[in-house]
């Protein structure tokens, strides 16, 4: 255990014994593989011992604002997450320099105070790259970032344009909501993608650049007043358009492998041009202006015993006489409707 300015304090006493017992009870089994101390609200790592054997270090939720140059001599290290700390830009930056963990796959620094994407390049097997939750008001940076990334979040940023993200050839998951984005672009060279996630944005047209692969997509909260640009996402499971200001559900009918359509807070007037979808199971339609129940069964005849969460109140078909019990009629494996578990 090192000693050193906090060795007086009984807070900074009481979590080393631990994180040093929790350690003591691994070394039984082998070397120490993970450090954890997620919620200690520590200032700093002086009174935490570091085995050299570590692969993980978990520093969640505690108050550091600076990163222990100890972790840099991890040279097993491939799991590091700093989230919910106090870091700052020059707080990150000896991390690109620390030449001995340069296989690190997974790097955390999810809510803290960046201002601009850390450079990560010496990491060149990076797998998860997570910088959400900071004052990033650029993406400038992430050509340096490793072409294996799968996994790209930085949602709840400031980010207004999407850039420097072509050469991601390899990447899964691309996370950008909740930032002041416009415009959907340079998605083109993205082809392994399986979900993006742009909700809360200011975007106003759709264009996925021919994503086959992907598997969700999440637009919600922008200000989209069309549906049109799907019709390429053959492969598409999971579409989420609430709180968007569309009027007509349309370009639809091409994704035959849809199972869940949130289209709820819009200004729809007719349930339209899903008619062929045989494996939707879950269809959000609550707060639009859909006036009546009459013509659902055809407009869903494709996902009709498919179908088993349906929600369509606060529309005034909502307040149709056997309402509830001319939906279970038309859709016979029909597990909810609107808030109401069907027994």
């Amino acid at each position: 255990m090192a000693s050193g300015e906090g060795a007086g304090d009984p807070q900074a006493a009481a979590v080393s014994g631990e994180a040093e017992a929790k350690m003591e009870t691994e070394e039984q089994e082998g070397p120490v593989l993970c450090l954890d101390l997620t919620s200690y609200q520590l200032h700093d790592l002086s009174e935490v011992e570091i085995p050299p054997t570590l692969e993980e270090v978990d520093l969640t939720a505690n108050r550091l604002t600076s990163a222990d140059p100890r972790i840099g001599r991890l040279a097993g290290l491939r799991k590091l997450s700093f989230r919910q700390n106090l870091l700052d830009d020059a707080a990150v930056a000896p991390l690109s320099s620390w030449d001995a963990i340069a296989r690190l796959q997974e790097l955390v620094l999810r809510d803290n105070k960046l201002s601009r994407i850390p450079d990560a390049s010496i990491f060149k097997g990076l797998l998860i790259f997570d910088v959400s939750f900071n004052e990033i008001s650029s993406l400038t940076g992430l050509s340096k970032v490793s072409s294996t990334l799968k996994e790209l979040y930085v949602s709840k940023n400031e980010v207004a344009k999407m850039e420097e993200l072509e050469h991601l050839h390899a990447l899964e998951i691309l996370e950008l909501g909740s930032n002041r984005l416009r415009v959907m672009e340079n998605l083109e060279t993205l082809t392994n993608l399986q979900e993006l996630w742009l909700g809360r944005n200011r975007i106003r047209t759709v264009n996925l650049c021919g994503l086959k692969l992907i598997k969700k997509i999440s637009l919600q909260s922008n200000r989209l007043t069309s549906m049109d640009g799907f019709q390429e996402c053959i492969a598409l499971e999971e579409l989420y358009l609430s709180h968007n200001g569309i009027q007509k559900m349309e370009g639809l009918s091409t994704l035959q492998n849809l199972r869940v359509l949130d289209v709820s807070s819009n200004k729809l007037t007719a349930i339209e041009n899903i008619e062929t979808l045989t494996r939707l199971e879950d269809l959000w339609l609550n707060d639009n202006q859909i006036p009546s129940l009459d013509g659902i069964e055809a407009a869903l005849a494709g996902s009709r015993k498919k179908l088993t969460t349906i929600y369509l109140e606060r529309n005034p078909c909502a307040k149709t006489p056997n309402y509830s019990s001319t939906l279970k009629q038309v859709f016979p494996n029909l597990e909810q409707i609107d808030s109401d578990i069907i027994a």
